[in-house]
This record gives C-alpha cells, structure tokens and sequence, in this order.
C-alpha cells in the first residue's frame, strides 16, 4: 500500500525551529518531485518548496534564508527544516510525493500533514 507519511509538528515560540520529515513508502520505484506544501486556517493550500528528481530546488518567497528542503532520494524521505519561524507559518504542512503504482501509474500522493503552532 503506498503511503505519504508526515511527523515532526508540533508547538514553537517565535523564533524556533523544526523539522519536518515525510516518507514515502509502498513504492517499487524511488519517488519523482517531492515537496512541501501549507494550509493556514481561513488560507488556500500553498507550496512551501520542492525538489524535483533533478535535484532542483524551489522556495517560496515567504520562507527564503529560513526553511531548508532536503531529501534523502534512496529512502524517498523529505526533509523541511524550518527555522526563524514566525507566527505566520502557523498551518498544516503537507507532503507531496510524485510516485508510482502499477495500476496508475506516475501520480501525486498526499500525506495527512502535520501541524505547526508558532505561538508565544
């Protein structure tokens, strides 16, 4: 069974830092473009940042010179480290993962996400 997997949330002050991580599994084949993805409450799902199979790496403006993606290709697992967290980056942080099946193909899969509270 393919599964997208999210942990590392939880409670920070202002000025913190975590790291998120999200694995993919149930795969025959390493994951293609991996990313992270936010839904603040009231806001629309946004993109964080991503890494393509390339290596290619994409920010959004909103979290250059504070959040670092990373990812360990082999164990198709994401890594988001967030640090200066500001009350703002308060949302679910979602993963998304380009993977493949037999019977679908080459698709996105979303994990559950995982929480982030930025609060004093």
């Amino acid at each position: 069974q393919v599964q997208v997997v999210e942990s590392g949330g939880g409670l920070v002050q202002p000025g913190g830092s975590l790291r998120l991580s999200c694995t993919a599994s149930g795969i025959e084949f390493n994951a293609r473009d991996m990313g992270w993805y936010r839904e603040a409450p009231g806001k629309q799902r946004e993109p964080v940042a991503n890494v393509t199979r390339w290596g290619a790496i994409n920010y959004a403006d909103s979290v250059k010179g504070r959040f670092t993606v990373s990812r360990d290709t082999e164990k198709n697992t994401l890594y988001l480290q967030m640090n200066s967290l500001k009350f703002e980056d308060t949302a679910v942080y979602l993963c998304s993962a380009v993977l493949r099946t037999p019977s679908t193909g080459w698709r996105p899969y979303w994990g559950q996400g995982t929480q982030v509270i930025v609060s004093s």
